[in-house]
């Protein structure tokens, strides 16, 4: 698959299958890390139902965990957005080679306004 490219995005725009490689790893990162989610918040209301105090106390940390686990799906899917948007740039100017460092990562953080 590697070096193969695709024309699936309806626009005639080819895609690079090393791209397709990454975004189809981070959605994969993501879905695993949403059904950890899924299963977090049921001990978390279970916990929250049987108002036992040591349960209770366990969904602080429960929480926590719930809360980071959002985070690194928020980072995720901001490397998604910018690998994106660098294929897209890179593909508009026939170069694939920019899209994406050697590790699969973009090259930068998405900017945020202040």
């Amino acid at each position: 698959m590697e070096g193969d490219t695709f024309s699936g995005l309806g626009n005639g725009t080819q895609v690079d299958g090393k791209i397709l490689q990454t975004f189809q790893k981070n959605f994969d990162q993501v879905q695993n890390i949403l059904d950890q989610n899924r299963l977090l918040i049921n001990e978390i209301n279970q916990n929250h139902e049987s108002k036992i105090p040591d349960n209770l106390s366990r969904n602080v940390g429960l929480i926590r965990e719930l809360n980071n686990n959002i985070r690194r799906v928020v980072d995720l899917y901001a490397d998604l957005s910018t690998s994106f948007t660098k294929s897209m740039d890179a593909s508009s100017e026939g170069d694939f080679s920019g899209a994406l460092k050697p590790d699969g990562k973009a090259g930068h953080k998405r900017n945020r306004p202040a």
